[in-house]
Protein backbone atom coordinates (compact mmCIF):
# COMPACT_ATOMS: atom_id res chain seq x y z
CA UNK A 1 0.00 0.00 0.00
CA UNK A 2 2.71 2.30 0.42
CA UNK A 3 4.59 1.56 -2.24
CA UNK A 4 0.98 2.35 -4.19
CA UNK A 5 0.56 5.93 -2.59
CA UNK A 6 4.24 6.23 -3.74
CA UNK A 7 3.59 5.53 -7.47
CA UNK A 8 0.52 8.05 -7.58
CA UNK A 9 2.76 10.77 -6.30
CA UNK A 10 2.39 13.72 -8.91
CA UNK A 11 5.88 14.78 -7.78
CA UNK A 12 8.59 12.68 -8.19
CA UNK A 13 11.19 14.41 -5.67
CA UNK A 14 10.93 18.10 -4.29
CA UNK A 15 12.18 20.66 -7.11
CA UNK A 16 15.38 20.85 -7.27
CA UNK A 17 15.71 22.33 -11.28
CA UNK A 18 15.62 25.89 -11.68
CA UNK A 19 16.36 27.80 -14.75
CA UNK A 20 20.46 27.39 -14.88
CA UNK A 21 19.81 23.43 -14.60
CA UNK A 22 16.62 23.85 -16.80
CA UNK A 23 19.04 25.44 -19.31
CA UNK A 24 21.96 22.80 -18.81
CA UNK A 25 19.63 19.91 -19.65
CA UNK A 26 18.61 21.19 -22.47
CA UNK A 27 21.95 22.52 -24.15
CA UNK A 28 23.89 20.14 -22.33
CA UNK A 29 21.64 17.39 -24.08
CA UNK A 30 22.16 19.54 -27.86
CA UNK A 31 25.57 20.06 -27.83
CA UNK A 32 26.63 16.93 -28.35
CA UNK A 33 29.46 14.86 -30.62
CA UNK A 34 27.74 16.61 -33.63
CA UNK A 35 29.58 19.78 -33.79
CA UNK A 36 32.74 18.30 -33.31
CA UNK A 37 31.95 17.45 -37.03
CA UNK A 38 30.26 19.57 -38.32
CA UNK A 39 32.58 21.86 -39.66
CA UNK A 40 34.15 19.58 -42.20
CA UNK A 41 30.62 18.97 -43.76
CA UNK A 42 30.02 22.74 -43.99
CA UNK A 43 33.39 23.22 -45.64
CA UNK A 44 32.12 22.69 -49.39
CA UNK A 45 29.58 25.11 -49.14
CA UNK A 46 31.60 28.18 -48.61
CA UNK A 47 30.05 31.21 -46.48
CA UNK A 48 26.65 30.26 -47.38
CA UNK A 49 27.33 27.18 -45.63
CA UNK A 50 27.60 28.72 -42.14
CA UNK A 51 23.95 30.21 -42.71
CA UNK A 52 22.78 26.98 -42.31
CA UNK A 53 23.43 27.52 -38.65
CA UNK A 54 20.99 30.97 -38.77
CA UNK A 55 18.16 29.08 -40.40
CA UNK A 56 17.99 25.65 -38.93
CA UNK A 57 18.45 28.54 -35.47
CA UNK A 58 15.12 29.99 -36.59
CA UNK A 59 13.35 27.14 -36.78
CA UNK A 60 14.01 25.88 -34.06
CA UNK A 61 12.97 28.97 -32.02
CA UNK A 62 9.76 27.98 -33.75
CA UNK A 63 9.58 25.21 -32.53
CA UNK A 64 10.57 26.49 -28.81
CA UNK A 65 8.08 28.97 -28.75
CA UNK A 66 5.26 26.65 -29.58
CA UNK A 67 6.62 24.36 -26.86
CA UNK A 68 6.96 27.35 -24.74
CA UNK A 69 2.71 28.07 -25.12
CA UNK A 70 2.10 24.67 -24.27
CA UNK A 71 4.30 24.77 -21.22
CA UNK A 72 2.29 27.13 -19.72
CA UNK A 73 -0.91 25.25 -20.45
CA UNK A 74 0.00 22.08 -19.16
CA UNK A 75 3.01 22.15 -16.80
CA UNK A 76 3.22 18.47 -16.36
CA UNK A 77 6.01 16.34 -16.29
CA UNK A 78 6.41 14.29 -19.84
CA UNK A 79 7.07 17.66 -22.02
CA UNK A 80 6.03 17.08 -25.41
CA UNK A 81 4.47 13.44 -24.66
CA UNK A 82 2.10 15.86 -21.88
CA UNK A 83 0.88 17.90 -24.51
CA UNK A 84 0.19 15.44 -27.16
CA UNK A 85 -1.53 13.29 -24.96
CA UNK A 86 -3.84 16.32 -23.55
CA UNK A 87 -4.63 17.92 -27.13
CA UNK A 88 -4.78 14.78 -29.21
CA UNK A 89 -5.87 11.95 -26.53
CA UNK A 90 -4.66 8.65 -25.59
CA UNK A 91 -3.32 7.03 -28.99
CA UNK A 92 -1.79 9.82 -30.10
CA UNK A 93 0.66 10.70 -26.62
CA UNK A 94 1.37 6.87 -26.67
CA UNK A 95 2.47 6.89 -30.08
CA UNK A 96 5.00 10.29 -28.78
CA UNK A 97 5.84 8.94 -25.40
CA UNK A 98 7.12 5.75 -27.43
CA UNK A 99 8.79 7.35 -30.55
CA UNK A 100 10.53 9.95 -27.89
CA UNK A 101 11.50 7.40 -25.26
CA UNK A 102 13.14 5.55 -28.56
CA UNK A 103 14.66 8.55 -29.25
CA UNK A 104 16.32 8.78 -26.20
CA UNK A 105 17.69 5.06 -26.35
CA UNK A 106 18.96 5.67 -29.53
CA UNK A 107 20.44 8.88 -28.62
CA UNK A 108 22.55 7.42 -25.96
CA UNK A 109 23.92 4.42 -27.71
CA UNK A 110 24.76 6.83 -30.28
CA UNK A 111 26.23 9.07 -27.50
CA UNK A 112 28.11 5.92 -26.03
CA UNK A 113 29.81 5.17 -29.58
CA UNK A 114 31.07 8.70 -30.08
CA UNK A 115 32.68 8.99 -26.32
CA UNK A 116 34.36 5.37 -27.14
CA UNK A 117 35.84 6.81 -30.12
CA UNK A 118 37.23 10.08 -28.95
CA UNK A 119 38.50 7.93 -26.40
CA UNK A 120 40.37 6.07 -28.28
CA UNK A 121 42.54 9.40 -29.17
CA UNK A 122 43.88 8.95 -25.51
CA UNK A 123 43.81 4.91 -25.71
CA UNK A 124 45.61 3.76 -29.16
CA UNK A 125 43.87 0.33 -30.27
CA UNK A 126 40.17 0.99 -28.91
CA UNK A 127 38.52 2.23 -31.81
CA UNK A 128 40.08 -0.95 -33.53
CA UNK A 129 38.65 -3.92 -31.74
CA UNK A 130 34.72 -3.79 -31.64
CA UNK A 131 34.75 -6.10 -27.95
CA UNK A 132 36.67 -3.50 -26.09
CA UNK A 133 34.78 -1.02 -27.52
CA UNK A 134 31.40 -2.47 -26.54
CA UNK A 135 32.73 -3.02 -22.70
CA UNK A 136 33.71 0.05 -22.38
CA UNK A 137 29.71 1.51 -23.76
CA UNK A 138 28.82 -0.77 -21.27
CA UNK A 139 30.10 0.53 -18.66
CA UNK A 140 29.64 4.02 -19.11
CA UNK A 141 25.91 4.14 -20.20
CA UNK A 142 25.16 1.94 -16.80
CA UNK A 143 27.57 4.08 -14.86
CA UNK A 144 25.14 7.33 -16.41
CA UNK A 145 22.19 5.14 -15.27
CA UNK A 146 23.69 4.39 -11.99
CA UNK A 147 23.41 7.99 -11.39
CA UNK A 148 20.59 9.11 -12.20
CA UNK A 149 18.97 6.34 -10.02
CA UNK A 150 20.76 7.21 -6.98
CA UNK A 151 18.54 10.93 -7.17
CA UNK A 152 17.71 13.78 -9.69
CA UNK A 153 20.11 16.07 -7.41
CA UNK A 154 22.98 14.51 -8.53
CA UNK A 155 21.83 14.03 -12.06
CA UNK A 156 21.20 17.57 -12.68
CA UNK A 157 24.02 18.53 -10.67
CA UNK A 158 26.81 16.59 -12.74
CA UNK A 159 24.62 17.93 -16.11
CA UNK A 160 25.05 21.72 -15.09
CA UNK A 161 29.13 21.06 -14.36
CA UNK A 162 29.71 19.46 -18.10
CA UNK A 163 27.71 21.57 -19.76
CA UNK A 164 29.35 24.25 -18.27
CA UNK A 165 32.38 22.65 -18.60
CA UNK A 166 31.88 21.41 -22.24
CA UNK A 167 31.61 25.22 -23.56
CA UNK A 168 34.84 26.04 -22.53
CA UNK A 169 36.12 24.39 -25.15
CA UNK A 170 33.81 25.89 -27.77
CA UNK A 171 34.66 29.26 -26.36
CA UNK A 172 38.10 28.50 -26.48
CA UNK A 173 38.24 27.91 -30.00
CA UNK A 174 36.06 30.67 -30.77
CA UNK A 175 38.80 33.23 -29.16
CA UNK A 176 41.25 31.31 -31.23
CA UNK A 177 39.76 32.62 -34.61
CA UNK A 178 39.66 36.05 -33.70
CA UNK A 179 43.45 36.09 -32.55
CA UNK A 180 44.63 33.45 -35.44
CA UNK A 181 42.40 34.18 -37.92
CA UNK A 182 43.77 34.52 -41.53
CA UNK A 183 41.88 36.21 -44.33
CA UNK A 184 43.16 33.81 -47.26
CA UNK A 185 41.70 31.26 -45.60
CA UNK A 186 37.84 33.06 -45.99
CA UNK A 187 35.72 31.33 -48.06
CA UNK A 188 33.92 31.98 -51.24
CA UNK A 189 29.96 32.85 -50.71
CA UNK A 190 29.21 29.27 -52.14
CA UNK A 191 30.22 26.62 -55.38
CA UNK A 192 29.26 27.99 -58.69
CA UNK A 193 27.89 24.82 -59.98
CA UNK A 194 25.17 25.43 -57.11
CA UNK A 195 22.43 27.71 -56.54
CA UNK A 196 22.22 29.49 -53.48
CA UNK A 197 18.88 28.13 -52.63
CA UNK A 198 19.45 24.37 -52.67
CA UNK A 199 22.75 25.18 -50.69
CA UNK A 200 20.27 26.75 -48.10
CA UNK A 201 18.34 23.99 -47.86
CA UNK A 202 20.90 20.96 -47.90
CA UNK A 203 23.09 23.24 -45.26
CA UNK A 204 19.93 23.50 -43.45
CA UNK A 205 18.79 19.99 -43.47
CA UNK A 206 22.70 18.56 -42.14
CA UNK A 207 22.80 20.92 -39.11
CA UNK A 208 18.91 20.34 -37.88
CA UNK A 209 19.52 17.52 -35.83
CA UNK A 210 22.34 19.57 -34.22
CA UNK A 211 19.78 21.07 -32.14
CA UNK A 212 17.60 17.78 -31.20
CA UNK A 213 17.37 17.98 -27.57
CA UNK A 214 16.17 21.21 -26.86
CA UNK A 215 12.80 20.60 -25.73
CA UNK A 216 14.74 17.92 -22.97
CA UNK A 217 13.91 20.79 -20.60
CA UNK A 218 10.00 20.07 -20.47
CA UNK A 219 10.39 17.06 -19.50
CA UNK A 220 11.26 17.05 -15.74
CA UNK A 221 8.51 19.65 -15.38
CA UNK A 222 7.29 18.17 -11.47
CA UNK A 223 10.83 19.00 -10.38
CA UNK A 224 10.75 22.51 -11.93
CA UNK A 225 10.70 25.33 -9.79
CA UNK A 226 7.44 27.62 -11.32
CA UNK A 227 7.88 25.50 -14.63
CA UNK A 228 4.87 27.89 -16.26
CA UNK A 229 7.55 30.14 -16.42
CA UNK A 230 11.07 28.60 -16.39
CA UNK A 231 10.45 26.11 -19.23
CA UNK A 232 9.89 28.86 -21.67
CA UNK A 233 12.65 31.18 -20.63
CA UNK A 234 14.84 27.86 -20.90
CA UNK A 235 13.81 27.03 -24.27
CA UNK A 236 14.33 30.28 -25.80
CA UNK A 237 17.64 31.10 -23.82
CA UNK A 238 18.60 26.92 -24.70
CA UNK A 239 18.01 27.83 -28.68
CA UNK A 240 19.57 31.13 -29.16
CA UNK A 241 23.07 29.96 -26.87
CA UNK A 242 23.03 26.96 -29.36
CA UNK A 243 22.95 29.32 -31.95
CA UNK A 244 25.20 31.44 -31.60
CA UNK A 245 28.06 28.89 -30.19
CA UNK A 246 27.48 26.63 -33.23
CA UNK A 247 27.85 29.76 -36.28
CA UNK A 248 30.84 31.28 -33.86
CA UNK A 249 32.98 28.04 -33.36
CA UNK A 250 32.20 27.28 -37.34
CA UNK A 251 33.42 30.83 -38.23
CA UNK A 252 36.38 30.62 -36.36
CA UNK A 253 37.17 27.70 -37.85
CA UNK A 254 36.72 28.39 -41.27
CA UNK A 255 38.98 31.58 -40.52
CA UNK A 256 41.47 29.18 -39.37
CA UNK A 257 41.82 26.16 -41.45
CA UNK A 258 41.67 26.52 -45.14
CA UNK A 259 38.51 25.42 -46.96
CA UNK A 260 40.17 22.58 -48.86
CA UNK A 261 41.83 21.24 -45.83
CA UNK A 262 38.80 21.31 -43.46
CA UNK A 263 36.28 19.39 -45.53
CA UNK A 264 38.71 16.54 -46.00
CA UNK A 265 39.55 16.45 -42.29
CA UNK A 266 37.92 13.87 -39.52
CA UNK A 267 38.59 16.20 -36.61
CA UNK A 268 38.40 19.73 -37.85
CA UNK A 269 38.30 21.06 -34.01
CA UNK A 270 41.54 18.95 -33.68
CA UNK A 271 42.93 20.21 -36.88
CA UNK A 272 42.48 23.73 -35.95
CA UNK A 273 43.38 23.76 -32.38
CA UNK A 274 46.78 21.76 -33.51
CA UNK A 275 47.62 24.47 -35.90
CA UNK A 276 47.42 27.06 -33.28
CA UNK A 277 48.51 25.56 -30.24
CA UNK A 278 50.16 22.38 -31.25
CA UNK A 279 49.89 18.70 -29.99
CA UNK A 280 48.71 20.09 -26.61
CA UNK A 281 45.41 21.60 -28.83
CA UNK A 282 44.56 19.04 -29.84
CA UNK A 283 44.15 16.77 -26.48
CA UNK A 284 42.40 19.74 -24.98
CA UNK A 285 39.88 19.35 -27.68
CA UNK A 286 39.21 15.91 -27.60
CA UNK A 287 38.64 16.47 -23.90
CA UNK A 288 35.88 18.48 -24.45
CA UNK A 289 34.46 16.22 -26.93
CA UNK A 290 34.73 13.90 -24.06
CA UNK A 291 33.07 15.89 -21.83
CA UNK A 292 30.36 17.04 -23.97
CA UNK A 293 29.34 13.49 -24.63
CA UNK A 294 29.26 13.06 -21.51
CA UNK A 295 26.84 15.78 -20.81
CA UNK A 296 24.66 14.69 -23.45
CA UNK A 297 24.24 11.36 -22.47
CA UNK A 298 23.56 12.10 -19.11
CA UNK A 299 20.43 14.81 -20.13
CA UNK A 300 18.76 12.07 -22.46
CA UNK A 301 19.05 9.33 -20.20
CA UNK A 302 17.11 11.45 -17.13
CA UNK A 303 14.64 12.41 -20.43
CA UNK A 304 14.27 8.55 -21.01
CA UNK A 305 13.33 7.53 -17.58
CA UNK A 306 10.52 10.51 -17.31
CA UNK A 307 9.32 10.07 -20.32
CA UNK A 308 8.60 6.08 -19.29
CA UNK A 309 7.16 7.64 -16.12
CA UNK A 310 4.62 9.92 -17.06
CA UNK A 311 3.29 7.92 -19.96
CA UNK A 312 3.23 4.90 -16.85
CA UNK A 313 0.82 6.90 -14.49
CA UNK A 314 -1.59 8.10 -17.80
CA UNK A 315 -1.74 4.14 -18.13
CA UNK A 316 -0.04 4.20 -21.44
CA UNK A 317 2.33 1.92 -20.30
CA UNK A 318 2.56 -0.89 -17.78
CA UNK A 319 2.14 0.22 -13.99
CA UNK A 320 5.64 -0.73 -13.02
CA UNK A 321 7.27 2.12 -15.22
CA UNK A 322 5.45 4.33 -12.82
CA UNK A 323 7.13 2.90 -9.91
CA UNK A 324 9.25 4.93 -7.85
CA UNK A 325 12.60 3.62 -5.64
CA UNK A 326 13.57 4.86 -2.29
CA UNK A 327 15.19 7.81 -3.62
CA UNK A 328 12.41 9.40 -5.76
CA UNK A 329 13.76 8.16 -9.23
CA UNK A 330 12.32 6.11 -11.77
CA UNK A 331 14.27 2.82 -11.09
CA UNK A 332 12.62 0.70 -13.23
CA UNK A 333 12.15 2.66 -16.14
CA UNK A 334 15.59 3.52 -16.04
CA UNK A 335 16.51 -0.36 -16.20
CA UNK A 336 14.71 -1.18 -18.73
CA UNK A 337 15.96 1.78 -20.88
CA UNK A 338 19.67 0.96 -19.66
CA UNK A 339 18.60 -3.04 -20.83
CA UNK A 340 16.98 -1.41 -24.38
CA UNK A 341 20.32 0.53 -24.87
CA UNK A 342 22.36 -2.14 -23.98
CA UNK A 343 20.39 -4.18 -26.58
CA UNK A 344 21.12 -1.93 -29.05
CA UNK A 345 24.33 -1.45 -28.32
CA UNK A 346 25.49 -4.69 -29.30
CA UNK A 347 23.70 -5.19 -32.34
CA UNK A 348 24.88 -2.29 -34.30
CA UNK A 349 28.73 -2.36 -32.98
CA UNK A 350 29.30 -5.28 -35.77
CA UNK A 351 28.97 -1.82 -38.07
CA UNK A 352 31.99 0.01 -36.70
CA UNK A 353 32.02 3.25 -34.67
CA UNK A 354 31.05 5.88 -37.55
CA UNK A 355 28.26 3.77 -39.10
CA UNK A 356 26.49 2.60 -35.63
CA UNK A 357 26.74 6.41 -34.57
CA UNK A 358 25.34 7.68 -37.55
CA UNK A 359 22.59 5.58 -38.12
CA UNK A 360 21.36 5.74 -34.43
CA UNK A 361 21.85 9.45 -34.93
CA UNK A 362 19.64 9.56 -37.38
CA UNK A 363 17.13 7.54 -35.93
CA UNK A 364 17.16 10.03 -33.19
CA UNK A 365 16.72 13.28 -34.54
CA UNK A 366 13.38 11.75 -36.64
CA UNK A 367 12.19 10.36 -33.66
CA UNK A 368 12.28 13.55 -31.80
CA UNK A 369 10.72 15.47 -34.83
CA UNK A 370 7.68 13.24 -34.74
CA UNK A 371 7.35 14.78 -31.59
CA UNK A 372 7.59 18.20 -32.65
CA UNK A 373 4.86 18.01 -35.17
CA UNK A 374 2.75 16.22 -33.37
CA UNK A 375 2.96 19.37 -30.45
CA UNK A 376 2.25 21.55 -33.11
CA UNK A 377 -1.03 19.70 -33.91
CA UNK A 378 -1.81 19.85 -30.50
CA UNK A 379 -1.65 23.33 -30.33
CA UNK A 380 -3.95 23.31 -33.30
CA UNK A 381 -6.53 21.48 -30.79
CA UNK A 382 -6.14 24.11 -27.56
CA UNK A 383 -6.37 26.88 -30.08
CA UNK A 384 -9.73 26.67 -30.52
CA UNK A 385 -10.79 26.98 -27.50
CA UNK A 386 -9.58 30.62 -27.10
CA UNK A 387 -10.83 33.74 -27.67
CA UNK A 388 -10.80 34.95 -31.57
CA UNK A 389 -7.94 38.30 -31.60
CA UNK A 390 -4.20 39.19 -32.60
CA UNK A 391 -3.22 36.79 -29.74
CA UNK A 392 -4.76 33.62 -31.01
CA UNK A 393 -3.70 34.30 -34.86
CA UNK A 394 0.02 34.85 -33.91
CA UNK A 395 -0.29 31.23 -32.13
CA UNK A 396 -2.09 29.99 -35.17
CA UNK A 397 0.75 31.14 -37.34
CA UNK A 398 3.55 30.04 -35.25
CA UNK A 399 2.53 26.76 -34.70
CA UNK A 400 1.81 26.23 -38.77
CA UNK A 401 5.29 27.80 -38.82
CA UNK A 402 6.48 24.87 -36.37
CA UNK A 403 4.86 21.97 -38.49
CA UNK A 404 6.48 22.83 -41.76
CA UNK A 405 9.84 22.87 -39.84
CA UNK A 406 9.58 19.55 -38.37
CA UNK A 407 7.92 18.36 -41.70
CA UNK A 408 10.82 19.75 -43.67
CA UNK A 409 13.20 17.85 -41.39
CA UNK A 410 11.42 14.83 -41.29
CA UNK A 411 11.64 14.45 -45.27
CA UNK A 412 15.26 15.56 -45.21
CA UNK A 413 15.57 12.27 -43.11
CA UNK A 414 14.95 9.97 -46.26
CA UNK A 415 13.70 6.51 -46.82
CA UNK A 416 15.73 4.11 -44.99
CA UNK A 417 15.51 5.64 -41.28
CA UNK A 418 11.69 6.67 -41.69
CA UNK A 419 11.26 2.72 -42.34
CA UNK A 420 12.90 1.82 -39.26
CA UNK A 421 11.14 4.47 -37.69
CA UNK A 422 7.56 3.12 -38.69
CA UNK A 423 8.74 -0.39 -38.00
CA UNK A 424 9.79 0.81 -34.47
CA UNK A 425 6.39 2.54 -34.18
CA UNK A 426 4.35 -1.30 -35.00
CA UNK A 427 6.63 -3.15 -32.50
CA UNK A 428 5.17 -0.73 -29.78
CA UNK A 429 1.49 -1.37 -30.59
CA UNK A 430 1.63 -4.52 -28.17
CA UNK A 431 2.85 -2.39 -25.05
CA UNK A 432 0.03 -0.09 -25.79
CA UNK A 433 -2.46 -2.78 -26.01
CA UNK A 434 -1.00 -4.51 -22.40
CA UNK A 435 -1.05 -1.08 -21.04
CA UNK A 436 -4.76 -0.50 -21.86
CA UNK A 437 -6.31 -4.53 -20.27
Amino acid sequence: MENDSKTLDTRISPPAIGFWRGWSIAVGCAIGSGIFMMPTLLAPYGLLGMAGWLTAGAGTLLVALSLSRLARRIPKIGGPYAYVHAGLGDFAGFLIAWTYWISCVAAVAGIAVAFVGYLGVFIPGLGDSNGMALVCSLGLIWMIFALNIRSLESSSQFQLISTMLKILPLLLMIAMGAIYMEPANVPAYYPADMHPAAILATVTTLVMWSFIGIETASVPADNMVDPEKTIPRVLVASVLTIMMLYFLVSIAIALIVPAAELSNSTAPFALAATKVMGPVGGAVITAGALISTLGSLNANALTAGNIALAAARDHLLPNKFSQLGRNGTPTFAYLVTGLCVSLLLIMNFTKGLVEAFTFMAMLSTLSTLLAYAFCAIAEFYFLKSDQPGPERNRAIGLSIAAFAYAFFAIWGAGPEIAFYSLLLILIGMPMYALARR
